[in-house]
């Protein structure tokens, strides 16, 4: 488990405002939370140093680009070990349709975030690639007809 890294009211401010705005400049950021550039500067670098920031990314419209195609697979697991967890876990990272996986308390193991181009697609990367992940008993799909909010 990761340490908790405690955010004064100014860390907090500074995490909403890049969550939706990566690209916020220095500047602008120290007017949103009320500093002077400088210390904004050290304190969002402490907040990346500390990995409270993962990183920057762009959201891209996935219908615009071939990608419109999501499904959302639960997957239960014929071995919920420590061993067989971190074997499904480092192989499904392998998988770039995977968008997101998530280990759940329920009455499945995981719930998969899957991006495809097709329906077609989708059913190949099912099949050959996370059927195939180790210790995968069964699969639930289900597709999503519209997304109403993405990112």
């Amino acid at each position: 488990m990761a340490q908790k890294v405690l955010l004064d009211r100014i860390d907090r401010n500074i995490v909403n405002a890049l969550s939706v705005n990566g690209r916020m400049s220095m500047a602008e950021l120290a007017i949103h939370v009320g500093l002077s550039k400088t210390p904004v500067q050290a304190r969002v670098k402490r907040l990346e140093q500390e990995g409270v920031i993962k990183g920057y990314s762009a959201l891209i419209d996935r219908e615009l680009i071939g990608e419109g195609h999501l499904a959302f697979v639960q997957v239960k697991l014929s071995d919920t070990r420590s061993e067989a967890l971190a074997s499904f876990n480092n192989a499904v990272r392998q998988i770039e349709e995977v968008e997101q996986c998530h280990m759940m308390a329920a009455s499945f193991d995981y719930l998969l975030k899957v991006r495809t181009t097709s329906i077609a697609a989708y059913r190949r990367v099912l099949g050959e690639r996370i059927s195939a992940l180790p210790h995968v008993a069964q699969t639930s799909t289900f597709v999503a007809m519209e997304s109403i909010r993405d990112g």
